[in-house]
């Protein structure tokens, strides 16, 4: 009798038939053709020293399995048997060996399903490389479906859907609006008209103060417009050609002041001066090969830390997650993705030294993140900071939306200068709101959050900051010594106390101002001063962005772990997880994160922070999973 033998690369084995005597009186034998083995850990969190090890071994041990099967079958006279249909064995093999398989069919052990069944052999080289081949599963799963991502009217579809769609086009400034008004033309007419009256209302409301972005935003929302205007605006954007939709909007207002405001509403491009240009894929330059030619889909990596991955799932929970996508989809930059994702992981790993240096293993575990090569040069990084602009707010306004959703009107909100701007901060767990170049453009985000007290931490606030605040009925606390001029007045207190002339503040957070104070410039100096993300863009804007959205994500990590027994604070996470080490694979459906076991990846587990992401613009769409080991 000869036992089945193991699949070979050039695929020659499989089942074949079932004989029972031969002419000689011999046993028969049994024929292999197509053989599939899964192997199932029930229980447990280890497959052993040596996974793949444990495959051959349940390999090897399979003929002896399937002649204590068949034996009968094998030993007794009668025709040639041939199955050609799948073909389910149950044995029960023993647990002595060193993976807890014998090899024999008697023991005590649970039912194993052998499962037979005919596909197609995958050949493997035999020089592949251990760690940069494809699984055992993985070899026979079907490639997955091409992954695009999805466009600015997706989006634009799910704000309007929530209700929040006029919030977001109040934050964003002009030159976003209209970059993505000529995204949607021809795809959402719907919502091209509304960006279109957008731009309409702020015409007719003439000049407004600078925005986040230092370009031109409504501080509130404007008067509503006659009802009858969208639709006619919805008319002359489907038959609108992108180059021609200034002068029909002129046209459309039928004023000879009206139609030259527009005109000054929507420069034209200066094809020298660099990022002023919104047209979806103007880059201005050349930006060489996109970042997602170069994606890894195979292959394993070691990285120093894991805390980049851990931030994903707190900003999926609040839409940030897949606004990237659309949002880069709008100005042609969805293949660059991984670019951004590079800029966030830097803002939680590694102290940039002298502004601009970082170490090898910040540039590794950064190129993991984003599913890159190493090295990622800062060339791309701050190429792609200037033609991300447009996209910024976006994701700035769907950040902010998120929070001030959420804010309680009874808490503070704490502002602090930083890097020639100011930010705002919920201080019921330090969550980041906004990053604005003047007070003016903070007024919609306090009013989305109910109006609340505001405290000024000690940082180098802007000129003007207390006469802007008080002339808005901004009720404040601030241990900042005032300007000359500035309508503030001093309260009876142990220390240097100013609140807003004719305001009503709540003298009771002026205990709670030193401690905000302290954690406001902690964490400036850790993720604004000590980590640089993009050290070589002239706009600070990338800058910006990421470091909301990686102060947003510690936040929650540190909101979800520690409340109910601490002050939650974003740095509390960043020590605390910065080292936990990971392996990272990468595959054609999924990229899999493995992290230590520990009391770390019990916590992490217990908060529902190790859940899967689906669909992560910078990995292709991929899904992003954690398991320990």
């Amino acid at each position: 009798m000869s036992a089945p033998t193991a699949p070979t690369a050039d695929g020659t084995d499989g089942i074949g038939g079932i004989g029972g005597l031969g002419d000689s009186g011999e046993p028969g034998e049994i024929t292999v053709h197509r053989c599939t083995v899964t192997v199932v850990r029930c229980g447990g969190w280890s497959w052993g020293p040596e996974p793949r090890g444990l495959v051959r071994h349940v390999v090897d041990a399979l003929p002896e399995l399937l002649v204590e099967h068949f034996a009968e079958r094998l030993a007794a006279d009668g025709p040639d048997v041939e199955i050609t249909e799948p073909l389910t064995v149950t044995v029960r093999p023993g647990r002595t060996g060193r993976y807890g398989w014998s090899g024999g069919a008697s023991g005590g052990g649970p039912p194993v399903e052998v499962h037979f069944a005919p596909v197609a052999m995958v050949e493997v080289p035999g020089d592949a490389p251990a760690d940069g081949g494809r699984s055992f599963e993985e070899s026979f799963a079907p490639a997955p479906d091409p992954w695009t991502a999805p466009g600015a009217a997706v989006l634009f579809a799910e704000l309007a859907e929530r209700g929040e769609l006029d919030a977001l086009l109040a934050l964003l400034p002009d030159v976003s609006v209209r970059a993505y008004l000529l995204a949607l033309l021809g795809v959402d007419d719907t919502a091209a008209a509304r960006l279109l009256a957008e731009l309409v209302r702020r015409v007719l409301a003439g000049s407004s103060p600078a925005g986040p972005h230092g370009d031109a935003a409504r501080p509130g929302p404007a008067e509503p417009l006659p009802e009858p205007l969208p639709e006619r605006l919805r008319a002359v954007v489907a038959g609108a050609d992108a180059a021609d939709l200034p002068r029909l909007l002129a046209d459309f207002l039928a004023s000879a002041d009206r139609a030259e405001a527009v005109r000054r509403a929507w420069p034209p491009a200066d094809p020298h001066a660099p990022n002023t240009d919104e047209r979806p894929g103007a880059a201005g330059g050349s930006a060489g090969a996109s970042a997602a030619a170069g994606a890894r889909t195979t292959g394993e990596v070691q990285v120093w830390s894991a805390l980049p991955f851990l931030l994903t799932g707190p900003l999926a929970r609040i839409g940030y997650l897949d606004a990237i996508g659309p949002a880069l989809a709008g100005v042609e930059l969805a293949e660059d993705a991984p670019l951004f994702a590079a800029a966030l992981a830097y803002k939680v790993l590694g102290e940039t030294a002298r502004g601009w240096r970082r170490a090898e293993r910040d540039g590794e575990a950064a190129a993991a993140f984003a599913g890159l090569p190493p090295p990622l040069a800062e060339e791309r990084l701050a190429d792609f900071a200037r033609r991300a602009g447009p996209a910024l707010p976006v994701l700035d306004g769907v950040l902010a939306l998120a929070v001030c959703r959420g804010h309680d009107p009874a808490d503070p909100l704490l502002l602090t200068g930083a890097d020639d701007g100011l930010l705002l901060i919920d201080a019921h767990g330090m969550f980041p709101i906004a990053w604005t170049p003047e007070a003016t453009a903070l007024l919609p985000y306090w009013h989305s959050c109910g109006r609340p007290s505001v405290l000024l931490c000690d940082g180098p606030l802007l000129p003007g900051t207390l006469r802007e605040l008080a002339s808005a009925g901004v009720p404040f606390l601030t241990a900042v010594r005032p300007l000359r001029g500035d309508p503030v007045a001093r309260l009876p207190w142990r220390t240097p106390l100013w609140a807003a002339e004719g305001a009503a503040p709540d003298i009771r957070l002026a205990a709670e101002l030193p401690a905000h104070t302290q954690r406001c410039t902690a964490l400036v100096t850790a993720l604004v001063t000590e980590r640089r993300a993009v050290p070589l863009a002239r706009d600070g804007a990338l800058e910006r962005t990421v470091t909301l959205a990686a102060a947003l994500g510690l936040s929650t990590i540190a909101w979800t772990l520690w409340r109910d027994r601490e002050t939650p604070d974003p740095l509390s996470a960043l020590a605390r997880f910065a080292d936990l080490t990971a392996t990272v694979r990468y595959e054609r459906a999924a990229v899999r994160v493995r992290v230590p076991m520990g009391r770390r990846h019990a916590d992490l587990q217990r908060g529902g922070l190790l859940a899967d992401v689906p669909d992560v613009a910078w990995l292709g769409g991929r899904t992003l999973t954690f398991s320990a080991g």
